[in-house]
C-alpha cells in the first residue's frame, strides 16, 4: 500500500457501444447492443440505455432482443475499437511510462513513475485532466479511480461509473470497503460469493470480521489469505508495463451446426489465416498450433502440434491446423471452431521442413483444382465474430464475408450456385452516390443503409437491392482526426435523399 493515491485505473464506459454511438449519430442517447447477431450470438457490451432494460454482457442476444426490442443490435467492429484504444493508451503513456493495459478499454497507470502525482491533490488534477483529454480526443467518456493500490483503484473506478472520478484517500480504505458486497473484490465470482453467503458473509466488513483462519477453513489457504488481505484493503501488486501475451487465437461459433467436412476444413483454413494476421499484428511468432472443436453435444476437443521452431507463416499454420483436423471426429456436427498459436516468441526461426510441406500441399491443391476444373471461389460463410466468446474478432469486411482475403475452396465437380450478398447490421458501407454509411438491416433481397458519419447530424436512410453494384463494403471512418483515404472528412455534409 502506498501513502498517496498514485495508482490510477481507467475504464472506458460501455466502450464498444459508446464507440458505436459516437460513430453513428442517429444512435446517440439510444439503446445499443453489440455482439453476435445469429441465433447463438451473445452480447459483448450494451449501452447504459440498454442496460436499463436488463441487458448485460454475456447474455444471449435473443434474450437481449426480447428485453430491449427497440435496441439497435450491431456486429462488433474491432478494427475501430483498437484504433480508438490506441489513442487512449497513448494519452496514458504521456502521464507515465508504467502503463499496464488490461484490455482495449481498461488500464492501470503508476503516476509516481511519471513524476506527475505525489499527493492526493495532484493525483486528482491528473485524473480530471485525463478524462477531459480523452473526451476531446475521442468524444468518449471514461471513469477513473485513484488509490494507493491496484485493487482499490479498480474498486474506485467501478464506483465512479458512469463518467466519473473517485479518489480513495489512504487510511479510509476499510471504512469505504466495509459496506460493499463481497462480489466487489477481485476473484470473488458467483460460486465463491454464494459459498460465503451461505456462511452468512455478504459484505466486505463481514469478511474481515470472519478472520483469516475462518476464511482459510472455508475456501482454502491460498484463496482465504488473499480474501482476508483484500478485505483489509491490502494489495502490494506493482503496475507492470508489459504483459506478455501467452497465446493468440481466434474462434467462431456458427449459427447452424456444420456437418459438411469440406466446409469445416475451409473454415479451419480461414481461421488459421485470421490467427496469423493477429499474430503478426502483435509482433510475435509461435511454435505450437492449437485446434479447438466444439461438437453438437457441447463436448470440446483440443488438439495441438508443436513445430521445430516458431513461425508466423500462414501456409505453415494452415497445414498444421489441417493435420490436426484430420484427427478429429466431426460426425454429428460442429458448432464452434478455433485456431490458436502458443509458445510465442518475438522472432521467427522458420521450420523449413514444415514450410516445404505446406508449399507442396498448396501446389498439389492448385494442381488438383486446375486438373479437375474446380474454380477458385471465396468462402461464403458469414463471419460469426463475437457470437461465441472473446475469441471472436472483427466484423465482416464484406457482406457476410471475413475481414481477410477470400479462402480457396475445395475443388468440386458441381458448380456452386451464386450466393446472395449478405449485409450484417452495423457494418460499414459506401455508396457510389451517397457516400459512407452503415447497415441498419437487411432481408428479402433488400438492405437498408443510413448515410451518416462521425460528427454529422443524424443521417438519412435509403434501401437498396442486396446486389446493388454501387454499394460496397467499407472501412470504418475514424471518430476524430484525418479521414481514411478516399473518405469525406468527419462532420461534412450528409447527402440529401434523392
Amino acid at each position: 500500500m502506498r501513502a498517496a493515491p498514485t495508482i490510477l485505473h481507467l475504464d472506458m464506459d460501455a466502450f464498444y457501444a459508446s464507440v458505436e454511438q459516437a460513430s453513428k449519430p442517429s444512435l446517440r442517447g439510444k439503446a445499443v447492443i453489440v455482439g453476435g447477431l445469429g441465433p447463438r450470438g451473445v452480447v459483448a457490451t450494451a449501452s447504459y440505455e440498454a442496460r436499463r432494460f436488463g441487458v448485460h454482457s454475456a447474455m444471449p442476444m435473443a434474450q437481449a432482443r426480447r428485453l430491449c426490442p427497440n435496441g439497435a443490435c450491431l456486429i462488433p467492429r474491432f478494427s475501430l475499437y483498437r484504433a480508438v484504444s490506441d489513442v487512449v493508451m497513448a494519452l496514458l503513456r504521456e502521464l507515465s511510462p508504467l502503463v499496464e493495459p488490461l484490455s482495449l478499454d481498461e488500464a492501470f497507470v503508476d503516476l509516481e513513475a511519471g513524476g506527475t502525482a505525489f499527493d492526493a491533490e495532484s493525483a486528482l488534477e491528473t485524473g480530471q485532466r485525463l478524462r477531459a483529454d480523452i473526451l476531446a480526443a475521442t468524444g468518449l467518456n471514461a471513469s477513473v479511480g485513484l488509490a494507493g493500490s491496484k485493487m482499490l483503484a479498480k474498486v474506485a473506478s467501478e464506483e465512479a461509473k458512469p463518467d466519473g472520478l473517485l479518489l480513495i484517500e489512504p487510511g479510509t480504505e476499510r471504512a469505504l470497503l466495509a459496506p460493499m458486497s463481497v462480489r466487489t473484490l477481485p476473484g470473488v465470482g458467483p460460486a465463491t460469493g454464494e459459498h460465503l453467503r451461505r456462511a452468512g458473509i455478504t459484505t466486505v466488513g463481514e469478511l474481515s470480521e470472519a478472520g483469516e483462519d475462518e476464511l482459510v477453513r472455508m475456501v482454502g489457504r491460498s484463496h482465504g489469505v488473499g480474501l482476508y488481505r483484500m478485505a483489509l484493503g491490502l494489495d502490494d501488486r506493482p503496475v507492470v508495463a508489459e504483459r506478455d501475451a501467452k497465446s493468440v487465437s481466434v474462434e467462431d461459433t456458427f449459427d447452424v451446426d456444420l456437418h459438411d467436412r469440406v466446409r469445416i476444413r475451409n473454415e479451419v483454413q480461414r481461421l488459421a489465416d485470421r490467427c496469423v494476421h493477429r499474430l503478426r499484428d502483435s509482433g510475435h511468432s509461435g511454435r505450437t498450433i492449437v485446434l479447438k472443436v466444439r461438437r453438437y453435444d457441447f463436448s470440446t476437443l483440443t488438439r495441438s502440434e508443436t513445430l521445430r521452431g516458431p513461425t508466423d507463416d500462414p501456409a505453415v499454420v494452415r497445414e498444421a491446423a489441417a493435420r490436426l483436423l484430420e484427427a478429429v471426429d466431426t460426425t454429428g456436427g460442429v458448432r464452434l471452431l478455433g485456431v490458436g498459436v502458443t509458445g510465442l516468441a518475438d522472432y521467427t526461426q522458420e521450420d523449413l521442413f514444415a514450410q516445404s510441406m505446406a508449399a507442396e500441399a498448396e501446389a498439389a491443391a492448385e494442381a488438383a483444382s486446375a486438373g479437375e476444373g474446380g474454380a477458385i471461389e471465396p468462402a461464403g460463410a458469414a463471419e460469426a465474430a463475437g457470437t461465441g466468446g472473446a475469441g471472436g474478432s472483427g466484423g465482416p469486411a464484406g457482406p457476410g464475408g471475413p475481414a481477410e482475403a477470400p479462402e480457396r475452396a475445395e475443388p468440386s465437380d458441381e458448380p456452386e450456385p451464386a450466393r446472395e450478398r449478405r449485409w450484417a447490421a452495423g457494418s460499414d458501407v459506401r455508396h457510389a452516390v451517397y457516400g459512407p454509411g452503415w447497415v441498419q438491416g437487411s432481408g428479402v433481397g433488400r438492405v437498408t443503409v443510413r448515410f451518416e458519419r462521425p460528427g454529422s447530424p443524424p443521417g438519412r436512410v435509403r434501401t437498396f437491392r442486396v446486389d446493388d453494384p454501387e454499394l460496397e463494403p467499407s472501412d470504418p471512418l475514424p471518430l476524430v482526426g484525418e479521414p481514411a483515404a478516399g473518405q469525406p472528412a468527419a462532420g461534412g455534409p450528409v447527402p440529401e435523399e434523392g
